[in-house]
């Protein structure tokens, strides 16, 4: 049984990982405390590719306090180099004495070595601290590592006797502002957006994130085209500087075009 102690601390963790949601691809999102004598004494997230991971942070903001503490980190640390060096050589070298864990990596490169470096070291690990809600925070993550497939949300807005659209095709709101609102969240957090010809040519989106408080990040607009229906001046096409445009069309696309 895991002590409430851990519990609360680890869910600290979920919360400063949370704080880049959206903004760590292709990286997961991670979250790490510090605690000695029961005090926290370093907390950090990874707040984007290519910035200093969680437990990075935590521990440069421990400074020697970290020696004989605890850490607390919802996945487990990396043991490898990619764009940062493995973080589990900067958690032996801080002294930690005993490291928890939410969940392994699923990634390939760490699953499992980075609990064994750190028990190789005489580092005492605890892992599967609150698993369920480390896997969940981390969904999309889990499943590209696994399967090599993206994880897809699909959007839909539908009238209560099961419409989408007038009965001339015109284009209609049916969602409240509410669900629209909602909406914004999920593109200012997801990578991309894909939406196909007759969604452009009926009701010529944006696709932009245009929420009205916080920090904003535009989803890359993928646009399926097969028989290059859509017109050139349309609004998926603007901005297109600051907000990349994949199109995909068939074959017989002019060169003009």
């Amino acid at each position: 049984m895991i002590e409430d102690k851990h519990i609360q601390y680890m869910r600290r963790a979920l919360e400063l990982a949370q704080r880049a949601r959206g903004r760590t691809s292709p990286n997961p999102m991670v979250g790490a405390v510090v605690v000695r004598r029961g005090k926290v004494v370093g907390e950090g997230y990874h707040s984007r590719a290519g910035h200093p991971h969680a437990e990075i942070e935590a521990l440069r903001r421990a400074g020697n306090k970290a020696r004989s503490a605890d850490l607390y980190v919802n996945l487990e640390p990396c043991c490898h180099f990619g764009r940062t060096p493995p973080c589990t050589d900067a958690i032996i070298q801080a002294g930690i004495k005993r490291v928890f864990v939410g969940m392994k990596d699923p990634n390939q490169q760490v699953s499992g070595k980075g609990l064994r470096a750190l028990k190789a070291q005489g580092i005492v690990f605890v892992s599967g601290v609150l698993k369920e809600e480390c896997m969940k925070l981390n969904e999309s993550f889990v499943k590209v590592m696994k399967t090599g497939m993206p994880f897809v949300i699909l959007k839909t807005a539908m009238s209560l006797d099961g419409k989408i659209a007038a009965s001339s095709g015109d284009s209609r709101w049916i969602s409240g502002k509410l669900a629209r609102n909602h909406v914004h969240k999920i593109r200012n957090h997801v990578d991309a957006i894909m939406v196909g010809t007759e969604t452009v040519l009926k009701d010529n989106p944006r696709l932009t994130c245009r929420l009205e408080t916080g920090s904003v990040k535009h989803p890359i607009r993928i646009i399926l085209d097969r028989r290059n229906r859509i017109p050139l001046t349309a609004n998926v096409f603007k901005n297109s500087r600051s907000q990349l445009v994949i199109y995909v069309t068939g074959p017989d696309i002019s060169s003009a075009r």
